[in-house]
């Protein structure tokens, strides 16, 4: 790993490079954004792949949970008169 980061460096200009201060700054602030890593106390460390996959999977449910709510939206809709106040409402909330 520190070959790439080595060769990282090199490739990319002094000013640019994100120091690894920084990484861990922005690894804690995202697992602040987390419900599954605001358990874990800011001062525990946590490993930034954890709380990468933790946000990957995270980020998954809530596509999940859109697709239900989009479906059930879509049932919704079928099941009212075209012209109604409630379908235009229904279908405003797909755009």
């Amino acid at each position: 790993m520190s070959n790439r980061r080595t060769r990282g460096s090199r490739q990319s200009s002094g000013s640019s490079r994100i120091s690894d201060d920084q990484i861990a700054d922005l690894v804690s602030k995202l697992q602040l954004l987390i419900p599954e890593s605001r358990s874990t106390r800011r001062s525990d460390k946590v490993e930034a792949s954890k709380v990468l996959q933790e946000t990957c999977n995270y980020i998954r449910s809530l596509h999940r949970e859109v697709e239900d709510l989009s479906d059930r939206l879509s049932v919704l809709l079928e099941s009212t008169e075209n012209d109604s106040a409630q379908a235009a409402i229904i279908r405003s909330l797909f755009m």
